[in-house]
């Protein structure tokens, strides 16, 4: 496949076919995300039930804010995880389509390095420093991109670890409140 021309055709099909994978990840990632909030819901109004149930069942206002104190933590404890899962998702998501991207930014190389290649084997005599210039472009493209796509790596696990960081602090803070809560109703 030495023709132009079909290199293009091959490479517009190419694109095509990452794209409607990387539609696919989006979306798998969109259901995962749906799923999560449809347990999530669910788990809230049948823990809300429960709840409430055993808060009116009982019989004087200590018992009441006993009942209520104990299901702070739990709830906490839910909400700290739920956050956990999402964050956990949309770190997988962008993972794959990272990687999809990087195929296709690798693939598009690829192919507009043999396109060069083509183009310097049909070139005329003389224009060796044409021929230079643009493979040093090339290659210079190259390198900023793997600069760019490194600083993004980083970037994102950066992000990840300060999450996980602001989740870990908000979960202690939870339990602290919650540990306040519960000397304030003993007293």
């Amino acid at each position: 496949m030495t023709n132009p021309a079909e290199q293009i055709a091959a490479a517009n099909k190419a694109a095509l076919d990452n794209l409607v994978t990387l539609t696919q990840q989006a979306f798998k990632g969109i259901e995962q995300l749906v799923e999560l909030n449809m347990q999530a819901a669910r788990s809230s109004i049948d823990d809300s039930v429960e709840k409430a149930k055993a808060a009116l069942g009982a019989k004087d206002p200590q018992e009441f804010m006993t009942s209520l104190q104990a299901n702070l933590q739990p709830a906490q404890d839910k909400a700290v995880a739920y956050g956990r899962q999402v964050a956990d998702i949309a770190a997988a998501t962008q993972a794959e389509v990272s990687k999809l991207a990087e195929a296709q930014v690798k693939a598009v190389q690829e192919q507009f390095q043999s396109l060069v290649d083509t183009a310097v084997k049909n070139a005329p005599a003389g224009s060796e420093s044409a021929v230079a210039a643009v493979k040093s472009a090339i290659a210079n493209t190259t390198a900023a991109f793997d600069s760019v796509q490194k600083a993004a790596k980083q970037a994102a696990s950066a992000a990840e670890a300060n999450f996980k960081q602001l989740s870990a602090t908000a979960e202690n803070t939870a339990k602290a409140a919650a540990e306040a809560v519960k000397k304030s109703t003993k007293r």
